[in-house]
């Protein structure tokens, strides 16, 4: 049924801008819109897209940014009413700004992403962040940008609905307009929350939806997969044989899950310890590929692998410790199983395609180096640094086609993920009055 929307609306707030990189079509600056939390919005027009809509201005003290836990506001003095502190404003004289994030692409992305027609997201959740990358009115890059606590695990069931792991949730996010509705006459999609799931604290990793719609997730602290439950937490469905119970004890770091044809296929996990955090003695090459339905072992001798999939019946799997890309040949030896076929500077996790590409995210070490791993020594013989962000290599030739990079207070991502047919999306988040002021409905239906 058609999606009627609501008829009052709110004074949008204008995105951010940074430059990026040089437009592959005038050779000149293009703008990176960044569309930040918190930030209101118009609701979306039920006329055709780009036609004028009437605006009212948004009330005052809608929900902003919250203050820094254990933070205090100085003695004595008070906030205007209605007023909001901005992203990064003090709360105490002499106290230092947040530094904000910046952000650069390669010249031709814009263009990139208009040729295939899509966009993508990618979530970190060392800074409780989600995004959505897409394209702006004027051709340059949107980049949307909304805070979910520890925002990890992304899955793109289709164009109308992802769904979204988090600390102690998993939200599934539907898309609320028409195909001839925008919303400030930009966005032609935008993901709500409409349903949520408390987990607690499971660290769930990579998630997704099988044939029957029910969601399946990589639950790293109890060493399983397990679904959604009406009454509990979770409810454990499939282990690894060589973990020897279902125990509040993240033993062999389970992280990654590939879904083939509606099926959970294949995990990737840090070692095979069945001891409380041993795969931290084995990061280096204890990484392993599962095949769930045999449960059996099919690549071994991996330092740190994240984000198997199965793509066009290929498996392909990030070897995060040596910063590789590579495929997973299922029928040789495991030892012998992988198959490099790109090399990337950061800490590669998330990983997801378009036709001949791959879109990898990269992340900087959580200390200094990458204390263990080969990746450090890679780095060091290419006489490079690390960053973080997303290439999208060609998975033809291994090399970088384009790329969006990420400088500041974002260091470390975990999962990327392409949305076909969307070409401005953004989605809504807790933490402003986007989620009360957007009210949209279908139309009436009769009882029967």
């Amino acid at each position: 049924m058609a999606r009627e929307a609501a008829a009052d609306k709110v004074k949008p707030k204008a995105a951010t801008s940074a430059k990026g990189g040089k437009s592959a079509a005038d050779g000149e600056d293009t703008a990176i819109e960044v569309h930040e939390t918190p930030a209101d919005i118009s609701a979306p027009d039920a006329t055709p897209a780009g036609a004028p809509a009437a605006a009212r201005s948004a009330p005052a003290g809608a929900a902003g940014q919250q203050r820094p836990q254990g933070q205090q506001r100085p003695q004595g003095q008070q906030r205007p009413q209605g007023q909001r502190r901005q992203p990064g404003q003090p709360g105490q004289p002499g106290q230092q700004q947040a530094q904000p994030v910046k952000y650069s692409a390669s010249p031709g992305l814009a263009q990139f992403l208009h040729t295939l027609g899509v966009s993508f997201a990618f979530s970190s959740y060392q800074s409780g962040r989600f995004y959505l990358v897409g394209l702006n009115p004027k051709g340059g890059l949107m980049i949307n940008e909304r805070f979910f606590q520890k925002a990890m695990g992304i899955s793109v069931i289709s164009r109308e609905t992802l769904v979204l792991a988090t600390l102690a949730q998993i939200h599934r996010f539907d898309n609320t307009l028409g195909e001839d509705q925008q919303i400030n006459n930009t966005f032609d999609t935008c993901y709500v929350p409409r349903v949520s799931y408390t987990t607690g604290a499971l660290d769930v990793h990579d998630v997704g939806m099988d044939k029957d719609g029910r969601l399946i997730f990589v639950n790293t602290r109890f060493n399983c997969l397990a679904t959604v439950s009406q009454s509990r937490s979770f409810k454990p469905i499939w282990k690894p044989d060589f973990v020897s119970a279902i125990v509040e004890e993240d033993r062999c770091h389970l992280n990654g899950l590939a879904m083939d044809k509606g099926k959970p296929a294949y995990v990737t996990a840090v070692s095979k310890s069945d001891t409380i955090d041993g795969w931290r003695d084995r990061r280096s090459n204890g990484g392993i590929v599962i095949d769930v339905a045999a449960n059996k072992i099919v690549c071994e001798g991996l330092s740190m692998p994240h984000s198997p999939r199965v793509y066009q019946g290929k498996l392909y799997v990030l070897n995060s410790g040596t910063g590789e890309l590579g495929w997973v040949d299922t029928k040789a030896k495991p030892s012998e199983a992988f198959k490099p076929v790109a090399f990337c500077p950061g800490f590669v996790r998330g990983l997801s395609f378009h036709g001949k590409y791959a879109f990898v995210g990269l992340s900087k070490p959580r200390y200094e180096r990458f204390e263990g791993l080969e990746l450090d020594a890679r780095l060091k013989k290419a006489d490079s640094e690390p960053w973080c962000g997303v290439q999208v290599l060609d998975l033809e030739t291994g090399r970088v086609a384009q790329w969006l990079r990420l400088d500041g207070p974002v260091a470390e991502l975990y999962d990327t993920a392409v949305i076909p047919g969307a070409r401005t999306p953004m989605s809504i988040g807790f933490m402003s009055g986007d989620i009360a002021q957007l009210v949209t409905h279908e139309p009436m239906e009769a009882l029967k």
